[in-house]
């Protein structure tokens, strides 16, 4: 009896008293770790998102036209809004990839993960180098940094968010959350293909690529996309920051079976 109670005792399962207590400094680092910090990334990471829909939208709804590109704004008096929105639409979604990395739901390395970080290296370019402002005959190499900017961004979001969300259809957890992922991500998918066309177009024929549509246009209808798949991605970021510090294991794929002898995250990549 004694022998048995003594396996029972030094079980992996059974927890430290002072684990269990809420006012013990060690519980208070891991609500700080596993709850309030990624809590508070996965919050700002979605409110930085909302910011940006909302100042683009400013935009359009006092400059316009709605026909040139947006990034056009980036050639005039309007250029520090159009900067500081892209660059919280690319600082937010670094904080919202770190809350699913820290949560366990994708790995910095997997391909989604890699996928978003190109998005969001792609905007920081579209900041950097603006646009050639032709009237002007500026810097066409800038202009030329920034078109390859603007395609690495609109490619990569739409792979990373179908990445992500791929692994955990099924899951009892998360299955929800995923759902909305992978459409919003297809939805990406589909915005983009008009101009995948007009490229296509543009190579086999004397057209540019450029005036197949009107370009502003089909530019915003992919940026609402692609930044509402952000924003969805957000929002399950949020879900899984709420998740409490002795429940990360069971939401982010750790093993959780009182027989075993070890807690080992097991990501879903």
């Amino acid at each position: 009896m004694r022998e048995r109670l003594r396996l029972i005792l030094s079980s992996s399962w059974v927890q430290p008293v002072g684990f269990l207590n809420p006012g013990t400094p060690r519980v208070r680092r891991d609500v700080v770790r596993y709850v309030l910090i990624p809590r508070l990334a996965a919050i700002g990471g979605s409110f930085a998102v909302v910011a940006t829909i909302a100042m683009v939208g400013l935009l359009d709804l006092t400059v316009g036209p709605l026909h040139r590109t947006i990034s056009e704004y980036a050639l005039g008096d309007y250029r520090p809004v159009f900067d500081v929105s892209v660059l919280l639409l690319a600082a937010g979604s670094l904080a919202i990839l770190g809350v699913l990395a820290h949560k366990g739901l994708t790995r910095w390395w997997s391909g989604g993960s890699i996928a978003l970080a190109l998005w969001s290296a792609g905007l920081f370019l579209v900041v950097v180098f603006p646009k050639t402002n032709w009237a002007m005959g500026t810097n066409e190499l800038s202009g030329s940094i920034h078109r390859f900017g603007s395609m690495l961004a609109f490619v990569s979001l739409p792979i990373a968010v179908i990445l992500l969300a791929r692994p955990w259809l099924r899951d009892h957890v998360w299955g929800k959350h995923a759902r909305w992922t992978m459409a919003s991500g297809l939805l990406s998918v589909v915005a983009f293909m008009p101009i995948l066309y007009a490229i296509v177009l543009g190579m086999v024929s004397d057209v540019r690529w450029w005036r197949v549509f009107p370009l502003g246009y089909i530019e915003r209808i992919l940026l609402i996309a692609e930044v509402g798949a952000v924003l969805v991605v957000g929002l399950w970021a949020v879900a899984a920051s709420r998740v409490a510090p002795w429940r990360v294991g069971e939401t982010s794929r750790i093993t959780s079976a009182p027989s075993t002898t070890s807690s080992t995250t097991r990501v879903r990549s």
